[in-house]
């Protein structure tokens, strides 16, 4: 299997995998919130394959249940901060000037604002709640994606086919979004798998910090918290959860990796 058939083939198979579980394992398990008193803290064993917390709640059954919520973060936040990195970074590229120039010394200001300092201190402000999460990480998360089709919009509109569609008396909006923005399918497409697995590891460090989701709904990054005080008796509390996070953020850089790999006609010419 050559190098980009198997970033693909695994970051899609992980990918998979997770949402699968995510979206029916509650179905098929126990409830995620249902505590028991008598079965605290139990090992992983066949009953509970990953284990039971410090109120007898199964560990998979929450994994699987705050799985759902992680994911979720991840799709709202690309497809909020995507959508709007997008407008901007088309706008600024394709008429460039002043505008250009505000757009782009308003990227400048809130790169140069520590990003984690700016969620946690929008969070405290906000409070800490699943829908401020996903609307302070996906205001704050668009710049890159600005510049990165900025940039390709400035060395498309000056391409031939650009000239003629305007021309033609093609109206600007159509020009960019029939015409351009199709051409950076693989630049989109990359920088969004790797938002997702940066909005998923935002969420986490949130939600261990108090600061995202709150319980009673389990999320990868609350269950973290639930489960430090246990470490040394319980390891399971720790392990799974931030298992699952790793496998979601490998996912998404491999499957990153591999679209660049297949769709970039250059990398793709030269292998």
């Amino acid at each position: 299997m050559s190098g980009r058939k198997f970033w693909i083939f695994w970051g899609t198979l992980i990918l998979l995998l997770l949402v699968s579980c995510s979206l029916f394992g509650p179905f098929l398990t126990q409830d995620p919130s249902r505590p028991d008193l008598f079965a605290r803290l139990l090992a992983p064993s066949f009953s509970h394959p990953f284990g039971t917390d410090e109120l007898g709640r199964d560990v998979l059954s929450r994994l699987m249940s705050g799985g759902r919520i992680s994911l979720a973060v991840a799709v709202s936040v690309v497809l909020m901060a995507g959508g709007l990195g997008i407008v901007i970074g088309a706008v600024s590229g394709y008429w460039g000037g002043r505008l250009d120039s505000f757009l782009m010394r308003t990227v400048d200001v809130m790169n140069c604002i520590p990003t984690y300092f700016l969620i946690l201190s929008l969070v405290v402000v906000l409070g800490p709640s699943l829908f401020n999460v996903v609307l302070i990480l996906g205001l704050t998360s668009w710049t890159g994606m600005a510049r990165l089709v900025r940039a390709e919009i400035l060395s498309l509109r000056e391409r031939e086919f650009v000239m003629a569609a305007r021309a033609s008396g093609i109206p600007a909006w159509r020009i960019i979004f029939r015409h351009i923005l199709p051409n950076l399918s693989t630049t989109i497409l990359v920088a969004s798998a790797l938002l997702a697995g940066d909005a998923i590891l935002i969420e986490s460090g949130l939600s261990f910090l108090g600061l995202g989701v709150q319980p009673p709904t389990a999320s990868w990054g609350n269950l973290l918290t639930s489960g430090h005080e246990y470490l040394q008796m319980a390891w399971w509390l720790i392990f799974f959860p931030g298992f699952a996070i790793f496998l979601a953020v490998a996912s998404f850089n491999l499957l990153a990796e591999g679209l660049r790999d297949i769709l970039d006609p250059r990398i793709r010419s030269g292998a």
